[in-house]
């Protein structure tokens, strides 16, 4: 049995068996020729040929442009400071974007030598898993900041409409609640829970609290065709309807008493074209630049989850946005 504090050796077979446990890839780079070597493992990853020759001023062209010149500054570096490194980039290899860590040390004798030597690691798993957690946290803050920004404007809009104290923490206690159901549908249910609905109702749901009297009798109007709305497009409409009615509440026609919105809906081919037109609120400016994080996750949402666009035609009497969705991902 060996303790801790005995020195182990292992043998040529034992750590090119626990290299390759490890996904591994190795390299050598003569700073002098510009030659780089790598073994099997890391040509696959590079996704380059083994025949021929290759240098570091070949390998360097799949970089990611936007990394490209740190990693060679990087790697340029390492021809004389000694010491560890590592860098993580992104290589192209055809279609698809991969993460690799290059990890090493450079020490006197490489440098006299000339001859670097390093290994490569796939990391692209751990890189998505990165992105897809912040990703998630700026939607929640996202989300939470409207939801705030929407209660505001929801006990504006019912102190408006309120005849006494009583009937302005019913009317508003009713909306909070309705705008606790609409929240529901923007976000997945665990396990595929959950049913298909029709488009008009699930509309309903969302535009409910928004309404300075009830739903669909004040001062929002519906006319959608009757068609259903599957479980997977339900998650990603209902989060683009409430986008759109957050944005209303607090720049558009609901931010005003006189303002009014028309949400209407058609048929074309094997779309669905849905027009949402307001009316009676301040006068729009168009905004600058590619927007906020809104923008982003409605153009995110219309493109990933409904196959479809997002279109605005910013009048001076109110917004247009026209959303065609593609109508057979609508019933899934």
């Amino acid at each position: 049995m060996l303790n801790h504090d005995e020195n182990v050796e292992w043998n040529s077979s034992q750590l090119q068996r626990a290299i390759k446990a490890a996904g591994v890839a190795l390299w050598t780079w003569n700073v002098d020729t510009d030659a780089f070597v790598m073994d099997r493992r890391g040509y696959e990853l590079w996704d380059v040929r083994i025949d021929g020759t290759l240098s570091f001023e070949d390998l360097s062209e799949k970089i990611h442009p936007a990394d490209r010149d740190r990693v060679r500054a990087a790697f340029i570096a390492t021809r004389a400071v000694v010491g560890l490194y590592e860098i993580d980039f992104r290589i192209l290899c055809g279609l698809d974007i991969r993460w690799v860590s290059a990890r090493g040390q450079g020490n006197d004798e490489d440098i006299l030598a000339r001859s670097m030597t390093g290994i490569f690691l796939d990391v692209t798993s751990r890189k998505q898993a990165e992105e897809g957690h912040e990703l998630l946290a700026g939607e929640m803050s996202h989300r939470v900041k409207n939801l705030l920004a929407i209660a505001t404007g929801l006990t504006q809009i019912t102190s408006r409409s309120a005849n006494s104290i009583t009937d302005m923490t019913s009317q508003l206690t009713q909306r909070l609640t309705a705008l606790g159901r609409a929240h529901d549908l923007v976000r997945p249910l665990p396990g595929g829970q959950g049913k298909a609905a029709l488009l008009g109702d699930l509309i309903t749901i969302l535009l409910a609290p928004y309404d300075e009297t009830a739903a669909f009798s004040g001062r929002i109007r519906v006319a959608v065709p009757r068609m259903g709305v599957g479980e997977g497009a339900a998650t990603g409409l209902a989060l683009v309807i409430h986008e759109l009615a957050t944005n209303s509440l607090k720049y558009g026609a609901l931010s005003s008493a006189t303002g009014t919105l028309d949400l209407s809906g058609k048929n074309a081919g094997e779309d669905v074209v849905l027009t949402w037109t307001e009316q009676g609120g301040p006068e729009v400016v168009a905004p600058e630049g590619e927007g906020g994080y809104g923008s982003r996750l409605l153009m995110r949402t219309m493109s990933a989850h409904l196959g479809g666009t997002i279109a605005y035609n910013w009048t001076l009497s109110g917004a247009q946005v026209t959303l065609t969705i593609d109508g057979n991902r609508l019933s899934v």
